[in-house]
């Protein structure tokens, strides 16, 4: 169907553009509903995208994360310089695990499948989600190299002409903890870029397109426009951040300076501290895919995102920096650091617009990594003997940081926007009872507008025997950082209520009978303390959110015996500050 001269041409694009996302977004939901893992079918920690047979990203699914689709926006040209398009056949599928051509690290799976009407090459669909396990060392920063750190699937087909690789299929099997999950996770990955192929079909047809170039042309035109806009509206100029972060072994030092020009954003990490020896190291593909995220929530969040809107933001680093990692260094923990780079170049912009973003937050994820039984933990055979074994993986989060005119968002995953896993989840695949989980008291950075909440978790194990935390997290020595007056979040802490206090990285041993506490960072605040509304802060307090010695000594709230505000006495403490 021709659009040269139909006055309806532009709304029929646009309608087309509308029906594509959801296309992507039931290949989205297609992979959570039929996922094995709890990563992705209750946290949701996947991506979903259709792309034009170049490779250029048309549309992503709304459910999936940054750090999965910016990087697998990428990943895509990759399959096909192994794979061009004109070798591909209907019913081809192809996979890696690849940290440097997929999303980072051995746990993420991109899959990508051919789309054919009739004899022609149509469109790709890609999917990526985070399977339980790879075998190695685990889902931890212990290795020293990518060797160490499970099975590494270069770019190979998954099926040819519609018959798997049960070749390939089996090494997988035979490598890792978790076969039926891992394995049932891959099948998924096929089968929903096999819906999202039936979609794409059914809609050219009801359209009566054979292709997708013209809508592909009218994408990616109106994309890469409305982002120009964007960047054209802000100060030009260069600006620098810092950030202090916990590492593992030593703190590292995050540098950015971001360089606002006519036609593009340029966010260069020179000065970022060198490669760990551990598995915080992050690929390129990864610290790219979060600081382009960044830079888009704050310049352009309505500018859907593809190839175009994304083109304008160009992200370098040097070589010898730790987010420029090379193989085979270990990046098994590569979201640790990565996910705080949306905070760094945030830090850039709020100086670019003299405010108006929002506070650092947790922004890594606070996840509760556990296995047990023999091989697991390091325990004598007569301790482990009946202990059951179990590998689970369940997604918690800390709070975010402040924003303009709003509190921040207490436990919740800014920037992965994963979801936090209920813990009747966690506790039917092993036997950790979670005894205490609750939004954790003063947390939040003090501010004008509030730091969101992190969590207070208690965890035992119903087995008589001990089991192995796996710590991947950071905010334990450096806080999220308010801004524009506000206060510092507070730090996380990974403790056992003996006594114990456990690092924040790593394997560590939990014995028997003991509780493992988990105290969540919360985000910082926004703004000065002293101008937030009284009656905010009384009701902060009545919901245990604020203590009432914080509400007097960080916001100069006076309380009323019936806990509201008492505002004469709030005013005069605050004068007398």
């Amino acid at each position: 169907m021709s659009m040269s001269g139909d006055p309806m041409a532009l709304i029929r694009l646009q309608v087309m553009w509308d029906r594509l996302i959801a296309v992507v977004e039931e290949q989205a939901q297609t992979l959570v509903r039929t996922g094995f893992s709890t990563s992705t079918r209750e946290a949701g920690d996947v991506s979903a995208g259709v792309f034009d047979a170049t490779g250029a990203m048309l549309a992503q699914a709304v459910t999936g994360t940054p750090g999965h689709v910016n990087s697998m926006a990428r990943a895509v040209r990759h399959f096909l310089t192994d794979f061009p398009a004109d070798t591909m056949r209907p019913g081809d599928v192809f996979i890696t695990n690849d940290p440097w051509k997929g999303t980072g690290h051995l746990h993420d799976f991109t899959v990508v499948t051919p789309v054919f009407r009739g004899e022609s090459l149509v469109a790709l669909f890609a999917c990526t989600c985070h399977v339980i396990d790879v075998g190695g060392r685990g889902m931890g920063p212990e290795a020293r190299s990518n060797y160490e750190e499970g099975i590494y699937i270069p770019i190979r087909r998954f099926a040819t002409a519609g018959v798997v690789d049960t070749t390939l299929v089996d090494l997988i099997r035979c490598n890792v903890r978790e076969p039926v999950q891992v394995v049932g996770d891959i099948y998924s990955l096929a089968g929903c870029n096999e819906v999202g192929s039936r979609r794409l079909l059914r809609m050219m047809e009801e359209f009566g397109i054979a292709d997708l170039d013209a809508l592909g042309t009218h994408i990616l035109d109106r994309s890469r426009e409305a982002t120009l806009e964007a960047i054209r509206a802000l100060p030009k100029g260069t600006w620098r951040n810092e950030m202090q972060v916990d590492g593992y072994d030593e703190p590292l030092t995050l540098v950015a300076t971001m360089t606002v020009a006519e036609d593009e954003i340029r966010v260069d990490f020179t000065g970022t501290s060198p490669p760990s020896g551990y598995g915080i190291n992050v690929p390129f593909c990864y610290t790219e895919a979060y600081s382009s995220f960044g830079v888009k929530c704050i310049v352009a969040p309505k500018v859907p995102n593809n190839e175009a809107s994304l083109a304008p933001i160009r992200i370098s680093a040097p070589e010898d920096c730790i987010l420029n990692a090379k193989w085979p260094l270990p990046v098994a923990t590569r979201h640790i650091t990565g996910q705080l780079l949306p905070d760094l170049v945030i830090g850039c912009l709020g100086q670019a617009l003299g405010g108006h973003v929002p506070a650092e937050g947790t922004s890594c994820l606070w996840n509760l990594m556990a296995l047990g039984g023999p091989g697991a933990v390091d325990a004598s055979p007569v301790e482990l003997m009946k202990a059951r074994v179990f590998n689970v993986m369940s997604f918690h989060s800390g709070g975010t940081g402040a924003r303009p005119g709003k509190d921040g968002l207490s436990a919740t995953a800014f920037p992965s926007g994963v979801r936090n896993v209920p813990i009747e989840v966690t506790e039917a695949l092993s036997p950790l009872l979670v005894r205490r989980k609750e939004y954790r008291t003063d947390s939040g950075g003090a501010g004008e507008f509030r730091g969101g909440l992190g969590q207070v978790m208690e965890v035992i194990s119903l087995d008589d025997a001990p089991y192995t935390v796996s710590a991947n997290y950071d905010r334990v020595l450096f806080p999220p950082r308010g801004r524009d007056g506000g206060r510092d979040g507070k730090t996380g802490t990974l403790t056992l209520k003996s006594g114990k206090v456990l690092a924040g990285k790593g394997r560590q041993p939990v014995g028997r009978g003991e509780t493992l506490v988990i105290n969540m960072p919360g985000g910082g605040g926004l703004g000065d303390p002293r101008k937030r509304d009284p009656a905010l802060v009384a009701r902060d307090v009545r919901l245990g959110m604020v203590s009432p010695e914080a509400a007097r000594d960080e916001y100069g709230v006076v309380l009323a015996a019936d806990g509201s505000a008492d505002l004469a006495a709030t005013r005069a403490a605050r004068a007398g500050a």
